[in-house]
C-alpha cells in the first residue's frame, strides 16, 4: 500500500507543478478559444491541462518501475507499457484538438487506434464472466471489439461530462478511488498478481486528477480540454480492462461453490459491460439523455445544446461549485455503493443504505424549487429571501425603485427598466461565470419558450 499512495502522492505532485508552466504555455500558443454559447466561464481560458496530466502519468509509471514490489509487475506483464502507448497517442490527437479543432471523425479513429495499439500489446479481454454460464473464452476478434468498444465509449463519456470547472476531474477521482479499493482487495486479499496493473492504474488516475483539481476548480484557471479529458478515460477504461477481462474470477475462491456461483456473487463490479457503467453512470446517463432530448426535437444527436444535466442544475438555481458537489455525490454514491455490494452481496443494510442516500440526493437536486418560508418570529435571525412580509420587496430592483420616484414627481421615467434589469444574461457573454450565467431563481428564464 505505501508504494502506491507513494506512486499516487508523485504523480499528483508532478500533475500539481506542471501544470502552472502548462497554463503559461496554453496561454503564449493561443489554445484559448473563444466562448461559445453553452459555456458558463465568462472569459477565454487556456486549455492543455492534459499535458500537465500526462507528464504526471510518465512521472508515476517512472517511479513504480523503479519501487522494489511494484518493479516486477513490469517484468511479469506488458500492460503498463501498452497503457502508456496508447495514452499517448489519445494525448497528442487531444493537443492537437485543443489548439486546432480537429474533426470529431477524426478524433473517434484516434480514439479507436489508441484502444488498438493497447489490444496489441495485450491489454484485452481474454474472457467475460456471464452470470449462470461461467467464464466464457473470447475469440481474438471479439475480446478486440470489446475491448475497443469500451475504451471509446468510457473516452466519450468523460469527455461528456466535462461541462464545469472541476466536475470531470473530481468525478473521475471519485470513480478512481473506489475502483482502486476494489482491485487492491483482489490483489492483496486474494493474492491475485493479475489485479496489481489495474491497482496502479487506478492509483496513478488518482494522482492526476488531484493534481489538477486545485488549478481546475471554480473558478478554473486552466481546463483540461479533450487532450485531459481523453487521456482519463483511456486510464480509466485500461484499468476496467485489466482487472475484469484477465483475471480470472474462479481464482478469487469466493466460495466453496461451482465457478458459475462465484461469478453470480461478483457480477456487480465484475462483468466488463456493467463495472465501467457503475463508474460513468452519471455521464452515460447524460448521454443518453441528450440523445433522447435533441432527437425529440428533431434535431441531430451531434447538435451542442446547454440541456446537460451539470446546465439543468444551475438553471434550477443551485450554484456552480453545488452543482459540482452535488454530481461528486452522485457518483460517489453509485460507485462506492457497487464497490461495497460486491463485498457483502447479501446485506440488506447495504440497499437500505443506498435507497436513503438516492433519496437524500433527490432532496438536494430540488431543494432551489422549495423557497421556506420563515415564521414572523423568526424573521429577524433568517435571511431577507425567506422573511414573508418582505420578500416582494428583495424582489424589486433598485431601477424599479427609481422608475416609482421619477412617476411621482411627474417625469416619464424609464418603465422598462425593471423589466429589463429581470432578463438572464445568457451565457457565454464575458463578465459572466457559474451560476451567474443564469442569475438568481426569480430571473431564470422560462424553458417552454423557443429558442
Amino acid at each position: 500500500m505505501r508504494e502506491y499512495l507513494l506512486t499516487l502522492c508523485i504523480t499528483a505532485a508532478v500533475t500539481y507543478l506542471l501544470t502552472g508552466p502548462v497554463r503559461k504555455f496554453a496561454i503564449v500558443a493561443g489554445a484559448m478559444p473563444e466562448i461559445r454559447a453553452r459555456d458558463v466561464h465568462r472569459e477565454p481560458t487556456p486549455r492543455l491541462g492534459g499535458i500537465a496530466m500526462f507528464f504526471g502519468l510518465c512521472a508515476g509509471l517512472l517511479v513504480a518501475d523503479h519501487l522494489t514490489n511494484l518493479s516486477t509487475l513490469f517484468e511479469r506483464s506488458n500492460e503498463p507499457r501498452a497503457l502508456l502507448s496508447g495514452a499517448a497517442l489519445i494525448w497528442l490527437i487531444g493537443v492537437l484538438d485543443d489548439k486546432f479543432e480537429i474533426d470529431a471523425l477524426i478524433k473517434l479513429g484516434g480514439q479507436m487506434i489508441a484502444a488498438g495499439v493497447m489490444v496489441m500489446q495485450g491489454l484485452t479481454i481474454l474472457w467475460l464472466p456471464i452470470p449462470g454460464v461461467g467464464s466464457v473464452a473470447l475469440t481474438q476478434w471479439q475480446g478486440t471489439l470489446l475491448t475497443v468498444a469500451l475504451v471509446v465509449i468510457t473516452i466519450n463519456a468523460v469527455n461528456f461530462v466535462d461541462g464545469l470547472d472541476g466536475l470531470a476531474a473530481g468525478m473521475v477521482c471519485i470513480a478512481a478511488a473506489a475502483f482502486f479499493l476494489y482491485a487492491y482487495r483482489i490483489w492483496y486479499s486474494y493474492g491475485i498478481e493479475a489485479a496489481a496493473p489495474a491497482t496502479l492504474f487506478a492509483a496513478i488516475l488518482m494522482g492526476m486528477c488531484l493534481g489538477f483539481l486545485p488549478h481546475n476548480m471554480h473558478p478554473a484557471r486552466i481546463f483540461m480540454g479533450d487532450s485531459g479529458s481523453m487521456l482519463i478515460g483511456l486510464v480509466l477504461a485500461a484499468g476496467a480492462i485489466s482487472v475484469t477481462g484477465q483475471v480470472d474470477p474462479d481464482a478469487l475462491k469466493l466460495f466453496a461453490g461451482s465457478e458459475k456461483e462465484a461469478v453470480h456473487q461478483t457480477v456487480p463490479v465484475y462483468i466488463p459491460l456493467l463495472l465501467p457503467l457503475t463508474i460513468i453512470a452519471v455521464p452515460a446517463a447524460d448521454l443518453i439523455l441528450a440523445i433522447v432530448r435533441r432527437t425529440w426535437r428533431g434535431q441531430s444527436p451531434f447538435a451542442a445544446d446547454r440541456g446537460h444535466l451539470h446546465h439543468r442544475l444551475l438553471e434550477i438555481g443551485h450554484s456552480h461549485s453545488r452543482a459540482v458537489l452535488i454530481m461528486y455525490f452522485w457518483s460517489a454514491l453509485i460507485a462506492f455503493g457497487a464497490l461495497t455490494y460486491s463485498v457483502n452481496s447479501a446485506s440488506m443494510w447495504i440497499v437500505l443504505s443506498v435507497v436513503i442516500l438516492s433519496t437524500i440526493g433527490l432532496v438536494l437536486l430540488l431543494l432551489p424549487r422549495f423557497t421556506p418560508r420563515a415564521p414572523r418570529w423568526a424573521e429577524a435571525f433568517v435571511p431577507p429571501r425567506y422573511r414573508r412580509g418582505r420578500a416582494s420587496e428583495v424582489d424589486v430592483p433598485e431601477t424599479a425603485g427609481t422608475a416609482a420616484e421619477a412617476g411621482a414627481q411627474g417625469v416619464e421615467g424609464p418603465r422598462e427598466a425593471a423589466a429589463g434589469d429581470r432578463t438572464p444574461v445568457a451565457a457565454g457573454v464575458s463578465g459572466v461565470n457559474g451560476a451567474s450565467a443564469v442569475g438568481p431563481r426569480a430571473r431564470l428564464a422560462d424553458r417552454s419558450r423557443p429558442r
